[in-house]
């Protein structure tokens, strides 16, 4: 028995080598880029994704009728390759690119577009992450395969910015349930620069490079997302070669790799902006009260005075380190016609915070900690994202400055979709959130609608749970709005009563900090053209224009899907082991008797 447990550990041993050892270059020498992501992918299903993770990899993967440059965010055609409007703004009329395939090589076509907008139109799952660019259309045809005619109930400016992935129609059409189908049938039919061939939850994404994409294949062969627990542990890897790319990196991290050799440093202004949610009464869309936000949340005293109790100066220096931006309004300074800056903003006074809440009746307890008028404490829970240590070092500060102005708080890391649905379905009283806005306005503005919350049913995809007729109205006219200067100063009055209501407090704009292995890669097209980063773009420039060098042709890098077979095969041999000494105890125990 003894020398049979030996063989088979010796083999679970050479199974057990460090994952260089064990990674298998890819086919033919060709060059994979491996992407570290510190975040979960929340869904494969474009009508579900909404995660920064998952936009990332549907922008790859599918098409959309518009795209947005490289070189300054302006609109430039995909798989529509023209357009035109009628004078009254109502119906908009595509021309679709010819000669466009899905991967599995059926033509891309209009009537492709025509399902996918009509699906969501109709189905309120279909609408989950993307409702918003369909909400004020009329109806969606396709006379021909060349040709989309969308007409809308009042004139809308965004048609040019519809950011909804395009699904082929052969194959959604046979999904009966959209909000329980996974999208995880290996290789994923897509119509991008790169097809999805490979996917296990919380490990790796693998995708190949489409040969027959319209704008010419990839100058790589292969593209993988691995995902990481932290940042930390995305940082080491790249210094060991083990991933190609690094994203979202903290200061800290970013200037630790300042004299890496072979490393490249790539910092940017950001796109997203960080918020703390302040749960002023979350409700479905019947108005139904959805969730467990904290009573005392539902007045805009306390939400203002929780917000005038943090020094976000303070978060973008001593978080930030400098890498970043006080927050106020809405939208980044990245897009700056529709930044908008608090002309009177609520800076940092403790003493004008704990005076309003006096003046609002939330009194002291003995304990310090303030009460309602019912007399409930105002014990507050602070979600966070587990894997940020940002979101760490965020949670303390202002834990000790609401303690300042007498609220407890109560820290709760939880994982990315955690954090996804709970802020859902209203289950928080503070949470730290954040979006990635586009250079179109529209879709950041919409999550702060009444239209946005989710309906009994389910879907829909709320930021803050903020309902308020005033904004609603500033969201609907800047919709309709073509005037570009009309629309920006609608635009900034929508922001300005999404401060006035201080459903959230926007913490801080931090910049986009990255870093790349230039011993394997060059060539990556940055967006914008100046100041711009190579990941979480609008479109694919990014990984579509990466060169590899004669290093990454021939490099015998970490192929995170042999990594993950191995450890199957650990796991069966193992397992072997256990039987085989399970079965010769049974053995010995009989032949005693």
């Amino acid at each position: 028995m003894g020398r049979r447990i030996l063989v088979a550990l010796v083999v679970l041993a050479g199974l057990l080598v460090p994952n260089a050892a064990i990674a298998q270059p890819a086919a033919g020498g060709a060059a994979k880029l491996r992407v570290a992501v510190p975040q979960q992918i929340d869904s494969l299903n474009p009508f579900l994704g909404y995660s920064l993770a998952a936009t990332d990899l549907f922008r790859l993967i599918y098409p959309t009728l518009t795209t947005y440059s490289p070189q300054d965010f302006s609109v430039t055609p995909e798989l529509a390759e023209r357009w035109e409007t009628s004078p009254d703004k109502l119906t908009w009329t595509f021309h679709i690119r010819p000669g466009v395939q899905w991967t599995d090589g059926r033509p891309v076509t209009a009537r492709d577009a025509a399902y996918t907008y009509d699906r969501m139109m109709h189905d309120p799952a279909a609408a989950t992450a993307n409702g918003n660019f369909v909400e004020n259309f009329e109806s969606v045809a396709a006379p021909d395969e060349s040709t989309l005619v969308i007409r809308t109930k009042t004139p809308q400016a965004t048609m040019l910015a519809i950011d909804a992935p395009i699904v082929p129609e052969h194959v959604w059409s046979q999904v009966d349930d959209v909000a329980g189908f996974a999208n995880d049938r290996m290789p994923v039919v897509g119509s991008g620069p790169f097809e999805l061939t490979e996917y296990e939850p919380e490990q790796y994404a693998t995708l190949r490079a489409d040969p027959r994409f319209w704008r010419g294949p990839a100058k790589i062969s292969e593209l993988q997302f691995v995902q990481f627990k932290n940042t930390d542990a995305s940082v080491q890897a790249l210094r060991k070669g083990e991933v190609d790319v690094a994203q979202k990196l903290t200061p800290a991290q970013f200037d630790a790799l300042a004299d890496e050799p072979d490393v490249e440093q790539v910092q940017g202004q950001g796109r997203r902006f960080f918020e703390m949610l302040i749960n002023p009464g979350a409700a479905n869309s019947a108005g139904s009260p959805i969730g467990t936000g904290h009573p005392a949340l539902r007045d805009v005293r306390v939400r203002r005075a929780i917000d005038q109790a943090v020094d976000k100066q303070a978060l973008v220096d001593r978080v930030l380190t400098g890498y970043g931006q006080v927050g106020g309004g809405y939208l980044p300074p990245i897009f700056d016609d529709y930044h908008w800056a608090p002309p009177q903003p609520r800076r940092f006074d403790p003493a004008a915070a704990n005076a309003q809440l006096d003046e609002a009746g939330y009194r002291r307890g003995p304990d310090g900690i303030r009460r309602t008028p019912q007399g409930e404490p105002l014990n507050l829970g602070f979600m966070l994202h587990a894997s940020t240590s940002a979101d760490a070092q965020v949670g303390e500060f202002v834990k000790r400055w609401l303690a300042d102005v007498g609220i407890a708080v109560e820290l709760e890391p939880v994982s990315d979709n955690q954090v996804n649905d709970r802020t859902t379905a209203g289950d928080f009283d503070l949470a730290i959130s954040g979006w990635s806005a586009n250079p179109d306005p529209d879709y950041v503005l919409r999550l702060q609608t009444c239209g946005s919350r989710p309906s009994p049913e389910g879907g829909g995809t709320p930021d803050s749970f903020l309902c308020d007729q005033v904004y609603d109205g500033f969201y609907a006219r800047q919709l309709g709005e073509f005037d570009p200067a009309k629309r920006i100063d609608l635009v900034k009055q929508a922001q300005q009563r999404f401060y006035d209501q201080a459903t959230a407090s926007v913490l801080y704009y931090q910049n986009s900090l990255e870093a790349h292995r230039s011993d394997r890669y060059s060539g990556f097209t940055t967006q914008p053209a100046t100041e711009g980063v190579i990941t979480g773009q609008q479109g694919y420039w990014g990984y579509y224009g990466a060169q590899p060098t004669p290093a990454a042709m021939n490099s015998q890098g970490t192929d995170y899907g042999t990594v993950a077979l191995v450890l199957v095969g650990v796991v069966v041999v193992a397992g072997a082991v256990i039987v085989l000494v399970v079965r010769r105890r049974r053995a010995t125990v009989d032949e005693r008797e």
